[in-house]
């Protein structure tokens, strides 16, 4: 084609020009009739400037430089995508393998082969930076903005970059730590556990903590929502490690912190250790019964003083004001009667009435409360063997639950009964306060009993209650939910009797929508049971038979909303019951009565809100349930959901 028209040939306007080097560029070259072919083409003859010709050619020159600089970008786009790709194939292998070792670690060090444990850090640090180091390229970066697969780039390289900083600065120092405590360390030895390998550990563990906190929030931060599914699956499957890894180092790190200070490095303490009784359930286990008083000094144990809730007696007067909010769903029971502290799941609460309660009555102020139950004595007594009670009885994790929370009522009448758990509590306290035979079983039964809530712990101190703050030990749900919305199942016995023994339950908790403010819609689906026979039980378990016939299980049901959410709906078996509505700290609550007969079933549905997160909260997680701890333990469902974004 040549740059002007020949002579004969047709003539274009600058329009036509530009459409006929369109057609060149988007298709086969056609000779347009009149016009020379290529091959006839004679040698250009130059145009004066500003000439009809040279006009024309103008726009045809910054066409072909458009053209030429489309086709070297389009090289090197594709060049780019392959070599992104290939390197995002090598980063996912290391990745891959990177946490098959994470795996092998963990094993290694939970069964204290501290030599094994260093070899596999070694060669998951090599991973971990060959993760690190196949997407921080200049391609990769660049790849991280691009409109598509960006947001899948910058997310791998998130996760890559969070592990090898984990590997590097989290890892090393919980290693080492796990080399230089072990737990014969912890044991006690004649009454007394060896403080300072505690106090050395503390430095590592803090900076180990720190690294895991801040790889979760690296993860946290990236946006699911536009994501590849293969790559927000993984994101989110680091995510929930990430946080499980937080729990637990946070836990060892508080721990570190807060041990030395409560077991009397600074100065004698004192606590008081109350015995739940699930028998009798209440929101935080169940009915406070037996307590012992001990005194702990520079990391001595003894017992010091004992008695039961029954004996403190009541109080004509509330002990402390209580909250306004609390008083509306519970009236002043909990700070009259010691055995109604806990209609409120809030342990910090329980914890100071019942610390000022047996202040009044014994002149004494202790330092802390805690509280347990007769099922985690149990799993003390499975890693520990039976004891042997003053009465002869032998107690064991077989047979401790029912004798505590059954037979004792049908044996012994109710002055002997307060005998005979005082006994039984101070038989497992001397347990555990010589040297145990199986401290590593006993470590893991103590941490299973604190993972359901069955060990619960105050300090009168507030920078040792800052460091339980947060933890399973607080009993306490969180002033705010953050991403993670907190729905709370609590149980007080509304019998006034010992029928919590043959209660059963079950809870599933299902994300069912999101809304576009970020809010979540959950459902809530609560079945309780009774197992309790027709007759032929005493009157110390039937008790008051509150409910109108003597075997039929009365249980007041609270529901607790997340924070700054709503209880929208509720049903008991279909129909709407009767219920109190109020709040606790920043929650809607709802309590609904549950009458059982022997072997009856029964359900309670009920739709809730997540309040609205902030904005920068990030998305929402998958919901978490909290319920109180039973004779039985709880069949719990939690339906993970994709996250929630906030599209205001």
């Amino acid at each position: 084609m040549t740059d002007s028209p020949q002579p004969g040939g047709p003539r274009y306007d600058d329009a036509q020009w530009e459409a006929l080097w369109n057609a060149e560029v988007v298709g086969p070259r056609e000779v347009v009739e009149g016009e020379q072919s290529p091959a006839d083409q004679r040698p250009r003859r130059r145009s004066a400037p500003g000439s009809p010709e040279r006009r024309r050619r103008r726009p045809r020159r910054r066409l072909r430089r458009v053209i030429a600089a489309v086709a070297v970008l389009t090289c090197v786009a594709a060049l780019a995508v392959t070599w992104v790709g290939v390197r995002g194939l090598r980063a996912g292998e290391h990745l891959r393998k990177a946490g098959a070792l994470i795996q092998q670690l963990q094993g290694q060090v939970q069964r204290g082969d501290i030599n094994g444990a260093r070899v596999t850090l070694a060669a998951l640090q090599v991973e971990t930076r060959a993760a690190h180091s196949e997407t921080d390229d200049p391609g990769w970066r660049l790849g991280g903005h691009a409109p598509w697969a960006g947001g899948n780039l910058a997310a791998v390289r998130t996760v890559a970059t969070a592990v090898d900083d984990l590997a590097r600065r989290g890892l090393p120092p919980l290693v080492d730590t796990a080399g230089a405590i072990d737990l014969s360390t912890l044991a006690p030895k004649n009454g007394r556990i060896d403080l300072a390998a505690v106090q050395n550990a503390a430095p590592r563990i803090a900076v180990a903590a720190t690294a895991v906190r801040q790889a979760r929030d690296r993860v946290a931060s990236i946006d699911t929502g536009h994501l590849l599914p293969q790559v927000s699956a993984g994101v989110k499957e680091l995510s929930d490690g990430l946080q499980h890894a937080v729990r637990v180092t946070e836990t060892a790190e508080r721990a570190s912190a807060l041990l030395p200070a409560m077991l009397g490095a600074g100065g004698p303490r004192t606590y008081l250790l109350v015995f739940q009784n699930p028998a009798e359930v209440r929101a935080t286990g169940g009915m406070p019964g037996a307590f012992l008083v001990v005194r702990a000094d520079r990391g001595a144990v003894q017992f010091v003083d004992q008695g039961t809730a029954t004996a403190m007696g009541t109080f004509p007067r509330p002990v402390q004001p209580l909250d306004p909010a609390l008083r509306a769903l519970y009236t002043d029971r909990p700070a009259e009667y010691p055995a109604d502290v806990n209609l409120t799941p809030d342990f910090p609460t329980v914890a100071k009435l019942y610390r000022e309660m047996y202040q009044r009555r014994s002149g004494q102020a202790v330092d802390g409360v805690i509280a347990t139950d007769p099922v985690a004595l149990s799993y003390l007594l499975a890693a520990e063997g039976p004891v042997t009670l003053p009465n002869g009885t032998k107690l064991t994790s077989d047979n401790a639950v029912r004798m505590l929370l059954s037979d004792v009522y049908a044996k012994f009448s109710t002055v002997a009964q307060d005998q005979f758990f005082s006994a039984a509590a101070r038989a497992v306290f001397d347990v555990l306060t010589r040297q145990p035979r199986n401290m590593a079983g006993l470590v893991n039964q103590l941490a299973r009993a604190v993972g359901e809530r069955r060990i619960l712990v105050w300090s009168a101190d507030p920078q040792q209650q800052q460091h339980l703050a947060g933890t399973m030990l607080e009993g306490s749900l969180p002033i705010t939910d953050r991403t993670s919305p907190t729905v709370g199942v609590f149980l007080n016995d509304g019998t006034g009797a010992k029928l919590g023994y043959y209660l059963t339950h079950a809870a599933d908790l299902t994300a069912t929508a999101c809304r576009p403010d970020g809010s979540m819609e959950l459902k809530l689906r609560v079945t309780l049971g009774s197992t309790a026979p027709s007759s032929g039980l005493s009157k110390d378990v039937t008790g008051l038979a509150l409910a109108g016939v003597p075997y039929t299980i009365r249980t007041n049901v609270s529901i607790f909303s997340p924070t700054g959410g709503n209880v929208v709906d509720v049903l008991l078996d279909g129909q709407l019951p009767p219920m109190v509505s109020g709040a606790e700290r920043r929650r809607a609550v709802d309590i609904v009565t549950v009458d059982l007969k022997p072997g009856q079933k029964r359900t309670i549905e009920a739709v809730l809100l997540t309040g609205i997160p902030p904005a920068g909260a990030g998305p929402t997680h998958r919901p978490r349930l909290w319920t109180t701890p039973g004779v039985v333990p709880w069949n719990l469902n939690v339906h993970s959901a994709d996250f929630c974004h906030v599209t205001r």
